[in-house]
């Protein structure tokens, strides 16, 4: 029998998300590379997960992770951080820009004149 405090663990959020660049700020269910409640994925680096809200099959939805190289918790946005073969915050990228190849430091160029 399920009981509800059952119930309860199953969803109970684990922390909360704070992108250290925007400022974004919500609940998370997990941290990590397989979420648990969707057996089929695995995430490329450790990451801050929710479960989807909007649709029944509880999809994982990925907040952000941390900065690479700073460590700083970063949200999945464009103006917060970039990944390439691992997550950078894009204070790190621009600091290291010359370390990137063409294709993105021309991408990054485009953003910064936006």
């Amino acid at each position: 029998m399920v009981t509800p405090a059952v119930i309860e663990q199953k969803h109970r959020k684990i922390g909360t998300f704070i992108c250290e660049q925007c400022g974004l700020s919500t609940s998370y269910d997990y941290y990590g590379k397989a979420p648990p409640f969707s057996k089929s994925i695995v995430i490329m680096e450790d990451a801050f997960v929710v479960r989807d809200p909007f649709t029944s099959d509880r999809k994982p939805l990925i907040l952000g992770s941390h900065c690479s190289l700073c460590n700083k918790v970063i949200c999945m946005a464009v103006n917060c951080s970039l990944f390439y073969t691992k997550r950078f915050c894009l204070s790190c990228v621009q600091e290291n820009i010359e370390e990137f190849p063409m294709e993105i430091q021309q991408e990054l160029a485009k953003k910064i004149k936006r």
